[in-house]
Order: structure tokens, then C-alpha cells, then sequence
């Protein structure tokens, strides 16, 4: 892969380091060989789990669609303000008909609209023709405006342009806080994916820790079988037991694999996937280093506030854009009435022409009589409005509920790894124990596998709790919606 900058330079070489065939033995496939079943890597990669999530932030597609959001935001924004832009119209009519010149209309006009419904306007005309309607007669130099329109009842505190303006602010606000979410859930996601194939892996270790434990034992039993001291029979149990660890670790070694490349699915650079080789292994102690990469490091329940979550901004931005539709709605039951006053002149370069006494000026009114369809939207809106308060409560009220049950869960999980911890050593001594009288002649084979499978399953459910320790925290810092920092 060709590297395009520096900043890619730690990844590049990580890639080339997976992409080199490592020597290790290979597992035999020779009946009274078992022995030959354990893989030892010469030379493994490790894949920091504070380096993973930062690749994840960084070259993910999701992590860079989440940025899209500010884009649409921002390009909203600037349409929204489009609607306060100055315009220029001109408006051209002629009529020609068997050599006659009916009229020749032109006329210009340029507006300037304001934040409440005001607009100013600045126009001229000139109109001639044989036919030309007389109120359109203007000196033959032109005729020229300046003055202002005014919205008295509709659109006056409040109209489309306002409404779609600071509708499109709340939109650039609630996208930033649905970005923060976005972004949260692909690093929660990623994290619990490498949670998996960190304890899948731990697994493959404790198998092929425990395989190598039972052919020793295994060779030990036939040379003192053959000399006499064991009897025959232990040598089929003890074959059995191997065979039995053999299997147990090529069972864990596909569920390796198939975490590998679950997590594979959250590695990309320059929009190109990236697989994870087998010689890439994760960071054997994560308990100290997560909180930090995280950023829960230090986080209190009685600190956390709900109503700085982006999920109750986004909610409560949402809310605000329907309180602004109910506000225009309301408006609507308003008459329109609009008061327009220009000053004319015929010499726009002199301004003592312009006097109250020439001047063009209008009013219209509209009001519907029932306003049945005003009132309709009114409810609407209304009612809108009390689906997301609705909404907002409960969300607020179950993400409240959900981040206590999180703090009272890792600590069950911590007072867990306690008694875990202590079990495992307990088995641990069992196991040693029981081996020494084995050797002494005291204790039998079918003890000793006993002991073994009773500290395999503590190991496994050790790493199982630690997982399910690890899984929450991910838990904390999706609920918290945190964006870390040091990624």
C-alpha cells in the first residue's frame, strides 16, 4: 500500500508487519504426536487499543459520515440566509402589431429585504407606445422610486424567511449534538469489538497454556509407564485429556479468528479496508489504560447532568424548531396588511426633487373569514410540540435510569473481579497441589483432570467477567456520550 503522508506512518508499518508470514511450528497432523499441536509466534504486533480507536475516529467511514452532518447543517444555514439576499427584477413588455407600437414597458426594481417585514426598494421605469395605459405615462427621461413596504399584520414579528433562518440555526445545533452521537456509537461499537477479540485471544492463551501442562504430563506417563511405575490404563486417560485441551483450543481459536475479523470491519485507511493478520495480537493489560482512553476517567454520577446529553439537546434543539412552526402559524390568523410608500422622481440625481407631494402609495388587506385552515395548523403545531415534550421526558427519564443502573453495575463487576480473582488463585493452588502429590504417588489422573477443568473454567470465567468489566465502561462512555480527546 503506497503510504500518501506521514501521519499514516505508524499504520503503514504495522500493515507491513502483518503482511510478513511469521515462522512458527505447524500443527502435525501424525497419530502420538499431539505435541506437535501448539503454535508459538516467533514475533507478534500489538494492536494499543487507544491506537485502534484512534485509526476508528480518524478513517472510518461512519466517523467521517457523522461529519457530514455539520456540512448539511451549515449548507442549510447559508440557504436559510439566502431568503435575506438583495435582489434585482426587471420586468420588459412590447407590443408590435402591423407596424403600430402598442406600449413598451420596462422597469426595474431593487429590494433590499430586512429581519422583520420590512423591505426597502429602490426602482425605475420608462414606458412609451401608442396604446400605453395611462397610468404608466412617465416623463421621457423615466420615472424613478425609492421607498419602503411594510407588513402590518402577517409577517410583521414573525414570517417564512425568519422562521426558515432560525429554524436552520437550531438544525446547525441539534446535527452538531446527532454528530457527537453518531460519532460515540461507531467508537462504542468498535470498542466492544475489541473487548471480544481481546478475550477471545486471552483464551487461546489459557488452552495453549493448559495443552502444553498435559503433554508433559502425557510424555511423563508413558516413560513411567514404561518402566513400570504407572500402569497402562493412564496413558489412554491421559492421551484422552490431551486430546480433549487439543480440541477445547482449536474451538477457541476460530472464535479468535472470527472476533479478528469482526473487529477487521472498523480498520480502514484512505477508504480502503484493512484486514488484521494473525501475528497482530491486542495489548495484554487494558484495566489501566481504558478509563483514560475513554475519557471516563473520574466520573461521578452525582456530576453527571442530564440536561447538557446530546440526546437531550438534539431533542430539545428539535423542540425549540417546533416552537418556531407554532409561533408562524399562530401568525397566520393575523390579517395581511401591507403599506407601501415610494417617493418618485423624474431626476434621481437631484434630491431636492424628492417631496412628500410626489409620491406612489398602496394598502391591501386579506383575511379569511372562518380561518378553519389557520386554526388546524395552530392545533398541529400544538400538538407536535406535546409529542416531543412527551418524548423528551421520557428519554430523560430512561437515559437517566440507564446511567444509574451502569455505576451500579461495574461496581457488581469490580466486587466480581475480587471474587474471581480469589477463585482463580484458589484453583490455581488446588492444581499445583494436586500435581505434587501426582508426582509423589498420592493422588491419581483422574483427580488431577478434575482440578484442570475446575481452573480452566475459572480462568475463562475470569476473562469473561473482565470482558463484561470492560463492555461496561463502553456502556458509560456511550451513555455519557463522550468524545475523547486523546484519539
Amino acid at each position: 500500500m503506497k503510504k500518501r503522508s506521514s501521519t499514516y506512518f505508524p499504520l503503514v508499518i504495522l500493515l507491513l508487519c502483518m503482511s510478513v508470514q511469521m515462522k512458527a511450528s505447524t500443527l502435525s497432523r501424525k497419530q502420538n504426536k499431539p505435541q506437535a499441536a501448539l503454535l508459538q509466534l516467533q514475533d507478534t504486533t500489538i494492536l494499543g487499543f487507544q491506537e485502534f480507536l484512534g485509526y476508528v475516529k480518524r478513517h472510518h467511514p461512519i466517523a467521517k459520515q457523522a461529519e457530514l452532518l455539520l456540512d448539511e447543517a451549515q449548507s442549510n444555514l447559508l440557504k436559510a440566509r439566502g431568503g435575506f439576499d438583495p435582489k434585482i427584477e426587471v420586468d420588459y413588455r412590447r407590443k408590435d402589431f402591423k407596424g403600430t407600437e402598442y406600449y413598451d414597458e420596462l422597469s426595474g426594481v431593487f429590494k433590499i429585504p430586512t429581519w422583520y417585514g420590512v423591505e426597502f426598494k429602490a426602482g425605475a421605469e420608462r414606458n412609451e407606445g401608442s396604446f400605453l395605459d395611462p397610468s404608466l405615462t412617465v416623463p421621457d427621461d423615466g420615472l424613478f422610486s425609492a421607498g419602503v413596504k411594510v407588513n402590518l399584520g402577517q409577517g410583521l414579528w414573525i414570517n417564512d424567511r425568519m422562521a426558515t433562518l432560525r429554524k436552520a440555526k437550531l438544525f446547525e445545533k441539534q446535527n452538531t449534538a446527532e454528530r457527537d452521537l453518531q460519532a460515540n456509537e461507531i467508537l462504542y461499537k468498535a470498542s466492544l469489538a475489541y473487548f471480544e477479540w481481546w478475550q477471545k485471544t486471552r483464551e487461546v492463551q489459557v488452552f495453549e497454556d493448559i495443552l502444553e501442562t498435559a503433554l508433559i504430563r502425557e510424555r511423563g506417563i508413558k516413560i513411567s509407564a514404561r518402566e513400570g511405575d504407572k500402569a497402562a490404563i493412564d496413558t489412554v486417560e491421559a492421551s484422552i485429556a490431551t486430546q480433549t485441551r487439543l480440541l477445547s483450543l482449536e474451538q477457541s481459536r476460530i472464535d479468535e479468528v472470527k472476533s479478528r475479523l469482526t473487529l477487521s470491519n472498523y480498520l480502514w485507511l484512505d477508504g480502503v479496508p484493512v484486514e488484521l493478520q494473525e501475528t497482530v495480537v491486542p495489548q495484554d493489560e487494558l484495566m489501566g489504560s481504558i478509563d483514560v482512553v475513554l475519557g471516563i476517567l473520574g466520573s461521578d454520577l452525582d456530576e453527571f447532568s442530564i440536561e447538557n446529553h446530546p440526546k437531550i439537546l438534539a431533542l430539545n434543539f428539535k423542540l425549540d424548531q417546533l416552537e418556531v412552526d407554532r409561533q408562524l402559524k399562530v401568525n397566520k390568523l393575523l390579517p395581511k396588511i401591507t403599506a407601501e410608500y415610494n417617493f418618485i422622481t423624474s431626476e434621481w440625481d437631484q434630491t431636492n426633487t424628492i417631496t412628500q407631494d410626489n409620491y406612489k402609495a398602496g394598502l391591501t388587506f386579506a383575511y379569511p373569514i372562518f380561518t378553519r385552515k389557520e386554526r388546524g395548523d395552530v392545533r398541529l403545531a400544538k400538538v407536535k410540540i406535546e409529542d416531543a415534550r412527551y418524548s423528551l421526558q421520557a428519554e430523560s427519564l430512561v437515559l437517566r435510569n440507564k446511567i444509574n443502573a451502569i455505576f451500579a453495575q461495574l461496581e457488581s463487576y469490580e466486587r466480581q473481579m475480587g471474587i474471581i480473582t480469589q477463585l482463580a488463585s484458589g484453583s490455581q493452588t488446588l492444581l499445583n497441589a494436586e500435581n505434587r502429590k501426582f508426582d509423589l504417588g498420592d493422588s491419581s489422573l483422574f483427580l488431577i483432570n478434575s482440578r484442570e477443568v475446575k481452573f480452566i473454567e475459572t480462568q475463562l470465567k475470569q476473562l469473561e467477567i473482565m470482558s463484561k468489566l470492560y463492555t461496561s465502561k463502553a456502556d458509560l462512555f456511550r451513555s455519557l456520550v463522550i468524545s475523547p480527546e486523546n484519539l
